[in-house]
């Protein structure tokens, strides 16, 4: 019962020190408010703020009846941790003074002292900076929540809530810093991430695939049928985040312009065309088309085209969604083949179509990719992969590490039998908990997803 207290002491401890916190003004003073600008991006960060309860549904739809109350909380408590890391110093290390482009100084903002009302000249120069700090909070909300799809239906609730706010120290706001900041070394290399390639899709990928390995397989992952609890959810989810979008890439232009009206059409064109592709590349097997697929085809598209939304054509965007599809709908099959149980799929998704994302990226950015004869962005891109990848995959597995010595990550045979909604939380959607009522034609959501019609392992989003 000491432990239970330690969360609820803390967050005293911060809520007290940030009302002592004595306010400051701020030092970096820009030109004057453009009304319009700010009107839009209020609005964006809304549009992205919705999105986390979408992949609530989305995630939620996908997993067993007996385990969808917890799924769905999983990515919704994010709003509330990462707010107040947010507040007290996880916009300081990512978008504080840069400590040789590597992280920026937790002093900077501290507490978001100084953060108000007016322009920033190199952040938010149109906008009020406090404006900037809650955009940028949403894609600091979103990212560990889409981690949480790898190792579903067996993660005890309070090491994760551990995770995640390791995970935004040590993970993402770093790379928020490498990426966004004007100092951050990945920025100064002329790495193109429009709205988040590598520091959202990329992170969360390979943190999830790094998941996936420390967790292991489920007890019952080669044994128990099942299907997704709920496909009206999964459907609601990807319309969800579909509309979000528009706020997570067209948003990150920071202005209502031209720049912004194009991110929102690529962002539309390539969750079209990725929906399309995998239905298609489903039907070109000999599958059914499903609409899990056409959801799933859908997000991949939204994935990929999110750190080139800004920078491509109408045309480049359908190529991008097309070609991004059909790879992350091969990794899915790949991964079926092993034992490696990423329960929803992340990595094959959001890792890979990540990785497409800025591959692509490299290929039709405008006046620098490799279509206009130049190479410099493009391979650039593939040193950032690489970097990224290893920071994301090895970094989060020392943080299972010491989440799991701290506090341990699995629940027990028991608890992952009776489904987490009971185990961990005491509420259901079952009358009886520990019975799922629905059908059992399919092995799992990515048989499912890929056809009905062949035993699969995972799913994803």
């Amino acid at each position: 019962m000491k432990s239970n207290a330690i969360p609820l002491v803390l967050l005293v401890a911060l809520s007290l020190a940030a009302v002592l916190t004595p306010t400051a003004p701020q030092l970096k003073i820009g030109g004057t408010i453009n009304s319009g600008d700010t009107a839009w991006m209020l609005a964006a960060s809304a549009l992205v703020l919705f999105m986390t309860p979408g992949l609530s549904f989305f995630y939620g739809g996908m997993v067993r009846a007996r385990s969808v109350i917890s799924t769905m909380l999983q990515s919704f408590i994010c709003l509330g941790i990462v707010s107040i890391l947010w507040v007290v110093v996880g916009f300081s290390l990512a978008f504080g003074d840069s400590i040789g482009g590597f992280i920026g100084n937790p002093s900077t903002f501290f507490m978001l002292k100084g953060v108000t009302g007016a322009t920033h000249p190199d952040l938010s120069p149109t906008i009020p900076f406090i404006l900037f700090a809650m955009f940028q909070l949403k894609f600091a909300v979103i990212t560990p929540a889409l981690i949480t799809g790898s190792f579903a239906e067996r993660v005890r609730f309070k090491s994760y809530m551990l995770f995640i706010t390791l995970f935004i120290l040590f993970i993402y706001a770093p790379l928020a810093h490498w990426t966004w900041h004007p100092q951050g070394f990945l920025h100064m290399l002329g790495v193109l991430d429009f709205a988040g390639g590598t520091v959202v899709h990329m992170s969360a990928g390979f943190a999830a695939l790094a998941g996936a390995l420390m967790f292991g397989p489920r007890k019952d992952h080669n044994g128990e049928a099942h299907v997704p609890a709920n496909i009206p959810f999964i459907i609601l989810g990807t319309g969800i985040l579909w509309f979000g979008w528009f706020g997570f890439n067209a948003g990150s232009a920071l202005a209502a312009n031209e720049t912004a009206a194009m991110a929102f059409a690529t962002t539309n064109f390539a969750s079209a065309s990725a929906a399309m592709a995998w239905v298609f590349f489903d039907m070109l097997k000999g599958r059914k088309p499903t609409a899990v697929g056409a959801c799933i085809g859908a997000v991949v598209g939204l994935v990929a085209i999110t750190p080139a939304a800004g920078y491509v054509s109408i045309g480049a965007s359908l190529c991008i969604g097309t070609v991004s599809a059909m790879v992350s709908h091969i990794f899915v099959y790949l991964k079926s083949k092993t034992e490696i149980d990423d329960t929803l799929d992340v990595f094959p998704c959001h890792g890979i179509g990540g990785v497409m994302g800025m591959i692509l990226t490299g290929v039709f950015a405008k006046d620098v990719g490799l279509i206009n004869g130049q190479t410099h962005t493009f391979l650039m891109h593939l040193l950032a992969l690489a970097i990224v990848g290893l920071f994301a995959f090895g970094g989060s597995y020392v943080l299972y590490k010491i989440t799991d010595w701290l506090i341990p990550l699995r629940v027990s045979s028991e608890d992952e039998a009776l489904g987490l909604d009971v185990s961990q939380h005491g509420e259901s959607l079952l009358d009886s908990p520990d019975t799922d009522p629905r059908p059992t034609s399919v092995e799992s959501p990515s048989a499912f997803i890929s056809a009905g019609l062949e035993v699969g392992r995972g799913v994803h989003a």
